[in-house]
């Protein structure tokens, strides 16, 4: 993953209303991420897998973030 990458990646989470990333189970939170990100940048098969493993790993800090705005 490459950091323009992850800017775009937090970027997306810090415009994304908070009620919308609290409402969703994490599943479906880094299946919407995802399906987000690609519709900013075109993703290759092992870039998809390493965003999403990444998303699962910070699902707690995505919600912790979102919970204090």
């Amino acid at each position: 993953m490459t950091p323009i990458m992850l800017r775009q990646l937090w970027s997306l989470i810090e415009n994304t209303q908070a009620d919308l990333i609290l409402q969703q189970d994490d599943s479906s939170l880094v299946n919407w991420l995802l399906a987000k990100l690609r519709e900013v940048r075109s993703l290759e098969g092992e870039e998809s897998q390493a965003i999403s493993h990444y998303l699962q790993t910070k699902t707690s800090l995505i919600r912790d973030l979102a919970a204090q705005r």
